[in-house]
């Protein structure tokens, strides 16, 4: 079925909107969107990926600007849960201050600007621990040990200065531009899109956040393209249309990419036989019950049932497994939507898994004010099964920057192989840009025009920024 080609400039001839013919059940409107951009092929300088000035600009024009994913819903279930949320040398704390309200304060006293909180926690008050300056969970100034000495602050004034809070989907978004536009302009077409997939009605069955020798955007990078896979991924061409992936823009902050499954890379030679695909999805999904449980007694036939494809069969096993965890139908889900990667990028640094499965979060961020180093958080988010409690959200496995990904396997099963390989790759780009003897990298116009672009919206916003401070 799909063209094996060894590079040059020919494109597979097949494409993923032709593999979606394929599928066994209606293919929702929004998969069908094609949305290319064409933005050139400008190289980018080295530079931007360990200039401490460019970090700064990036900090004060960027990171002040955007709508960021704080924490999930589910992190800070009850009045007085707080979550800590750092970046570069900004710190906030979430609260729960009242049963429906979470807002977000600047994580300093007005008094000398010590930190209120250091670590995630719960709290009935705020209460300086260098001189006892207090406040409510809401915010609101509670008391002065020393009050008789500053008239400057008349009783009932001085709340903590708030940042801008929105929700969706569980998630908990902050923005530090108290004139940021609503969460919705910005990510509205994952909202719509996501709606099918029932995102609020999740928890989180993994929480993994590792530390990483690179710059932000060199983590984000490996993370918004496919190709990669022939020399990073090689143990998954069996199965993976990496090549046949497909990019798109769907406003200046949303992009995305889909990559199938169920069919082979048509960069390898030898066209591997429906068994030998079968074989390797079901034994990667067997390990990974994170994120698609197999139904119970599932076993590969030999040859798959008449008239089944790779991607038909393999839609049928995720959506069995799936019906049999939660307990709900999923007789409507496509075979897309259960087997392939389908990932919406929100810039600058998140991307969200659209899939009827347990699907994968990521957020990439810098690591304090270090402009090589980096955190990247993986979360993966199940669907609450229809009867029995919530699930209780797992707790954060925290790995060092020499910490190997595998040691978080027990819980992200065969991707933690997957991220080992991707992050492997990571504090060598960063350590390259530096050797490099050219001083800029270069991006493919089309399968990496989801990069150009982030990079061009970062100098965007910077230059808008200096222009209002001039």
């Amino acid at each position: 079925m799909s063209k094996r080609y060894r590079g040059s400039d020919e494109r597979p001839a097949l494409t993923y909107s032709a593999l979606l013919d394929t599928d066994t059940r209606p293919i929702p409107p929004h998969l069908r969107e094609q949305a290319p951009r064409d933005i050139g092929v400008a190289p980018v300088p080295t530079s931007r990926f360990y200039d401490r000035d460019y970090h700064n600009k990036e900090v004060a024009h960027v990171w002040s600007k955007v709508w960021q994913w704080a924490c999930r819903e589910e992190d800070i279930p009850n009045v007085g849960d707080c979550h800590l949320y750092e970046i570069a040398e900004r710190s906030i704390i979430v609260v729960r201050s009242a049963p429906n309200t979470i807002k977000a304060f600047y994580n300093s006293c007005l008094h000398r600007g010590r930190k209120l909180i250091t670590s995630s926690c719960h709290k009935t008050e705020f209460k300086c621990p260098y001189h006892g300056m207090t406040w409510a969970c809401d915010g609101k100034f509670v008391r002065n040990p020393i009050g008789w000495d500053f008239p400057q602050w008349p009783e009932g004034e001085n709340p903590l200065p708030e940042v801008k809070v929105e929700t969706w989907a569980g998630f908990v978004f902050v923005n530090f531009d108290p004139n940021a536009p609503t969460l919705r302009s910005v990510i509205g077409p994952l909202m719509d899109h996501f709606e099918r997939y029932e995102y609020a009605n999740r928890f989180c069955a993994v929480n993994v956040s590792k530390v990483i020798r690179a710059n932000w955007k060199i983590v984000a990078e490996a993370f918004m393209e496919s190709h990669h896979s022939l020399t990073t991924h090689p143990q998954i061409l069996t199965a993976t249309g990496d090549a046949n992936a497909q990019y798109d823009f769907l406003n200046d902050h949303v992009s995305r990419h889909f990559v199938a499954a169920g069919t082979p890379s048509p960069n390898i030679d030898e066209h591997p036989s429906d068994l030998e695909m079968v074989e390797y999805m079901m034994s990667r999904y067997s390990t990974d019950k994170k994120r698609r449980a197999l139904p119970a007694g599932a076993a590969i036939p030999d040859p798959l049932p008449e008239g089944f494809s790779v991607r038909q069969f393999m839609g049928d096993i995720a959506r069995r497994g799936l019906e049999e965890r939660t307990g709900r139908s999923y007789d409507h889900a496509s075979d897309a939507e259960l087997i392939d990667s389908i990932q919406y990028g929100v810039f600058p640094h998140m991307s969200f898994w659209a899939s009827f499965g347990a699907s994968m979060v990521y957020r990439w961020r810098p690591y304090g004010n270090n402009p090589e180093m980096s955190i990247m958080d993986t979360l993966i988010l199940s669907p609450i099964p229809s009867e029995g409690p919530r699930p209780a959200a797992a707790q954060v496995i925290e790995l060092g920057p020499d910490d190997h990904p595998t040691l978080a396997k027990d819980v992200l099963g065969q991707f933690a192989n997957v991220f080992a390989q991707d992050l492997g790759n990571l504090p060598h780009v960063q350590t390259g840009v530096h050797a490099s003897g050219i001083g800029v990298v270069h991006y493919g116009r089309y399968t990496e025009m989801r990069i150009r672009h982030m990079h061009q919206l970062i100098d965007r916003m910077i230059a808008e920024g200096e222009a209002r401070t001039s």
